[in-house]
């Protein structure tokens, strides 16, 4: 064994413990860890590599590799960052997934760890290059690519550079200019602000003016003109003309390729998994990406030559040098590449994590590292999101034929297998409105015909309530936890009671076998949780016992409760419920198991040996969302890594898989025929992931629209209400959001509407602030300022000049306001003014002492209080109704409702409390946990992690407080429950 193989590099030592990032730079062609501080900085003359560490199903970590390549980097040092990264993976078990990334044309995922973006530093530390010298501040233009992870790029600061079809940022020492091309994209617009605010808070300290220049617009205002002086003057821009690196090659049939000794073969016949050897390496050839599978057993020296000839491969096609290389090993072979061959058997996924856990380190023995890389994470509990508000009002309907029946309220939470049922559930999550969860149950044995009437049913009642609901459809045996809860309890029994199953069972000749109060049943208790009640009937013989559970035996007129030595005293309990649940009022005879008489045995048909094992839930693991498109004919799916709340663009429809449930989300701005198709897009991705992925083909399925989603599809996200109840499109909202609600962005299309829409928004705002249980903060008044009569008269003057503003009638009414801050007034701009008088009226902000500029692009320190932000004169967003026909037929959706100040304000406090750890007290970890020995007494013990030191807090979770509250809420509480502190 060569000596090569033995020695694990140092720098790599302790890598992949716990989920994060981690990266190294290549230094005198080695890897040197790079301190968090310089995480996101990534210099021209270096090369780099990031690894990243997941939770995946089972416990195991999943990772990604990637190796950066800066534009002026060494031939040497991108061949050493390529070979180390293959070290780092069989240091890791041989299970990595391996990215090249080349300077501004780095993957989304790669992007994804660095929001909002990265922006390479010239220079570096690289050999022959020299350290970054400290110069004067240097103005800057870049364009910027991509709607959720965004690629910038500096450009020559020339007029010559601007184009319609892009967006720009140009950075200057005083302000920054967003310059949207006439036609450029409206979400990339929305993103590049996230940009803006970066440069402003990292590169400024937070002290620098804003400004959104729009292209064509030549009407007379300061921001404006501004912009166009700093390029010489105005002049018409040229056409975009597209560079040859920019050029993307199109996507070809995938080609297979065998690897050996260095040669690259092609293989003839189809794609099928058949053809990969566990022994061999391949290259997969597809146009615009290039994959090198490893197998399992195939030995380092053998992966490190395949990567040099995927590199020869690409060179010698003429491929541009741009083109995407990816490493993947057998069993962790990702979702695109899967997707690119004729058959990949159903079940071929990864292996489990006791199996996958021996062959990382047989092969780490192999390979003489030891076992150093078979680290497990820890244990992940099965996650319940949150249910559902149970208070609220139930409704079932049996389908029966071309109609719905209502079942009796004493029968509700009985469902038949040979039916199918509808579900609507009025609750109230908070706020002053009605939600609705609506769905459509589907028993194991009910027809065809009456599952696709449930359907037709549930979606005409969700169009009537104007596709406010969450709609689901749900399979027998995969109930949903939220679905489960409402009903108290649920059983599900055999047989049928609709007329169309009756038919069917005298067409085909068959017994029915529908329970009867009067016949012989036999149902199981498995579990108790609220989320999980569920009785089911099963076969009435002794078989069917389990230890672990408890079981009602019905027979005839008598009806026996059954305790298995094993359950629990709440599964008895529960039993008892649910046998006066079947039989009111009858009289329930106890047998313990090993007690049983005669009379018990006979019902079942004798005696027979059972189980005593209780049986394992599939654990959860990370949700993926993905967006979707149509390529010649072909569902696609594209990941979108690191996902928040804000990659849920209003223009689009995007599919949310938790791998319990799958979510399709619909964008208020989405087209209503799109609409119309969402359960069909729906079912296409659940029909490509149950032979790419394993998922279950009868997972729960729903249909969500913006502004009304639920509890269970929020809590995977840090969710934040305010965002969700903002108009327009994402450009809109994403201004609404930076520069406050009295902003509003200006339309592609200039409208004169909108005018309700403007008084609306300004009267939110105004309604904000003068309400005192608003949970929107206000700035303390200036020290000079009095809060008597001083602040009235303020408050009054800005009144008065919205007022002027907003109402035609006083348009020429003067107003005694005290003087803002100046703005343009020119060119029909008064509704800016106002806002303006408003704004300094309501945010006294006092101004700290500015720092002249920055250097060198280095970070600023952030200012302690911002000042306040320069008003953009704006046109409201427009807003257009459906007549009520499109409603009923397309199921849009209604504005979203004021939300409840109060409850939100209470919620904002809790998150502040929590972040700075703003406790009266702290406590120790022995003392907070939830089986402590000494307890300690008098706190919130919803919150019982608030209470800790800072530094213990670092100790038990292994991240910092405002870390771990930037989590969404399921990881916090599944973090909690492993500490004992849930």
């Amino acid at each position: 064994m060569s000596s090569s193989t033995k020695a694990l590099d140092p720098a790599f030592q302790g890598a992949g413990q716990k989920p994060g990032t981690e990266i190294w730079r290549i230094e005198d062609f080695l890897p040197v860890p790079l301190p968090k501080s310089d995480y996101g900085k990534f210099y021209t003359g270096d090369s780099y590599i990031v690894l990243q560490t997941s939770s995946g199903r089972g416990g195991a970590y999943l990772y990604d590799i990637h190796f950066w390549l800066g534009k002026d980097t060494s031939q040497d040092e991108a061949g050493t960052a390529a070979i180390k990264t293959v070290e780092l993976d069989a240091a890791l078990g041989g299970k990595a997934v391996q990215h090249r990334e080349l300077q501004g044309f780095e993957s989304d995922k790669f992007l994804s760890y660095f929001k909002p973006c990265i922006l390479p530093l010239e220079g570096g530390v690289a050999s022959g290059f020299k350290t970054l010298v400290e110069e004067e501040f240097e103005t800057r233009l870049y364009v910027c690519h991509g709607k959720r992870a965004i690629k910038m790029k500096q450009v020559p600061f020339a007029r010559s550079s601007l184009n319609h079809d892009d967006v720009f940022i140009l950075d200057t020492k005083d302000k920054i200019y967003q310059f949207n091309g006439a036609n450029s994209n409206i979400q990339e617009r929305a993103k590049a602000l996230e940009v803006v605010q970066y440069l402003k808070d990292q590169y400024h300290g937070g002290m620098c003016d804003v400004a959104i220049v729009d292209d064509g617009n030549l009407q007379a205002e300061s921001d404006s003109g501004e912009f166009w002086v700093l390029f010489g003057g105005f002049a018409p821009i040229a056409r975009k003309v597209i560079n040859e690196d920019e050029v993307i090659p199109e996507e070809t049939a995938a080609k297979i390729y065998s690897i050996e000794d260095g040669k690259v073969q092609a293989l003839e016949g189809e794609l099928s998994k058949g053809k990969l050897e566990n022994n061999r390496c391949y290259l997969l050839d597809c146009g615009v990406e290039v994959f090198v599978w490893f197998g399992r057993v195939t030995q380092l020296e053998d992966r490190k030559a395949a990567c040099h000839s995927a590199e020869d491969f690409i060179a010698s096609h003429k491929r541009p040098k741009t083109t995407r290389v990816t490493r993947v090993i057998q069993g962790y072979e990702t979702h695109s590449f899967k997707a690119h061959f004729d058959s990949w058997p159903t079940g071929s996924a990864a292996p489990s994590t006791e199996e996958g856990r021996g062959k990382v380190a047989a092969f780490l023995k192999q390979q003489g590292f030891g076992a150093k890389g078979t680290n497990k994470s820890a244990p992940v509990n099965e996650d319940v999101p949150p249910l559902l508000e149970l208070s609220g009002k139930i409704e079932v309907w049996r389908i029966n034929g071309s109609a719905k029946t209502p079942v009796l309220k004493e029968d509700v939470g009985k469902f038949y297998s040979g039916d199918c049922y509808i579900i609507l559930y009025t609750y109230h999550s908070g706020e002053k409105k009605e939600d609705y969860y609506l769905c459509w149950w589907i028993g194991r044995d009910s027809i065809e015909d009456d599952q696709k009437m449930a359907a037709r049913l549930a979606n005409t009642m969700c169009n009537s309530l104007k596709g406010r609901p969450a709609l689901g459809r749900i399979f027998q045996g995969k109930e949903p936890p939220q679905f489960v809860a409402i009903f108290q309890p649920m059983v599900v029994l055999k047989g049928g009671l609709s007329s169309g199953y009756k038919k069917f069972i005298e067409e085909k000749g068959l017994t029915d076998a529908t329970y009867s109060a009067e016949g012989v049943a036999l149902i199981e208790i498995s579990e108790t949780s609220l989320h999980n009640n569920k009785a089911m009937q099963v076969d009435t013989v002794a078989a069917s016992l389990n230890s672990c559970n408890c079981f009602i035996l019905q027979s005839g007129s008598s009806i026996f409760t059954w305790h298995g030595n094993q359950s629990s005293f709440e599964q008895q309990q529960l039993a008892a419920k649910i046998a006066e649940f079947l039989k009111p009022g009858s009289t329930t005879k106890h047998a313990k198991e090993g007690t049983e008489n005669s009379v018990f045995w006979s019902a079942l048909g004798g005696k027979q040996p059972y189980a005593s094992k209780k049986l394992t839930q599939e654990l959860v693991r990370d949700p993926h969302l993905f967006s979707f498109s149509f390529k010649k004919g072909k569902f696609q799916v594209e990941e979108i890594y690191n996902f928040s709340q804000d990659d849920l663009l209003t223009e689009d429809m995007m599919i949310f898989d938790t791998h319990v449930e799958v979510f399709v989300w619909l964008g208020q701005s989405v087209d209503p025929k799109e609409k119309q198709i969402a359960f069909e897009i729906g079912q296409k991705y659940v029909q490509m992931a149950v032979s790419l992925e394993g998922l279950s083909p009868q997972i729960p399925l729903y249909r969500i629209s913006e502004g009304n989603e639920p509890c269970f599809f929020t809590t995977y996200f840090s969710w934040e209400a305010a965002k969700a109840i903002v108009q327009g499109n994402s450009f809109q909202k994403k201004v609404m959001l930076l520069f406050g609600r009295g902003h509003s962005a200006e339309s592609p299309s200039r409208s004169n509407g909108g005018g309700a829409t403007q008084r609306a928004e300004a009267l939110a705002a105004l309604s904000s602030a003068f309400n005192p249980s608003s949970g929107e903060k206000t700035s303390s008044p200036s020290p000079n300022k009095s809060n008597g009569s001083g602040g009235a008269t303020q408050r009054a003057s800005a009144l008065a000049a919205l007022s002027s503003a907003l109402n035609p009638s006083s348009e020429n009414k003067p107003t005694a306001a005290a003087t803002p801050k100046p703005v343009n007034t020119s060119g029909g701009s008064q509704r800016a003014a106002a806002l303006a008088a408003l704004s300094s009226a309501l945010t006294a902000e006092k101004t700290p002492d500015v720092s002249p500029g920055r250097s060198a692009r280095s970070p600023s320190p952030p200012a302690s209080t911002p000042p306040a932000q320069k008003e953009t004169e704006l046109s409201p967003p427009e807003v257009t109704e459906e007549s009520p026909e499109e409603v009923q037929e397309t199921g849009s959706v209604d504005p979203a409702p004021e939300r409840n100040e109060e409850s939100v304000s209470k919620d904002d406090t809790e998150q502040e409390d929590y972040i700075s750890g703003s406790t009266q007290s702290t406590f120790s970890y022995e003392q907070l946990r939830a089986r402590s020995e000494n307890p300690v007494t008098g706190i919130d013990f919803k919150r019982r992690e608030a209470y800790l030191s800072e530094e213990e807090f670092l100790s038990v979770f292994g991240v910092t407080k405002e870390a771990f509250n930037k989590l969404p809420r399921w990881k916090q509480d599944m973090q909690k429950k492993k500490f004992d502190l849930f």
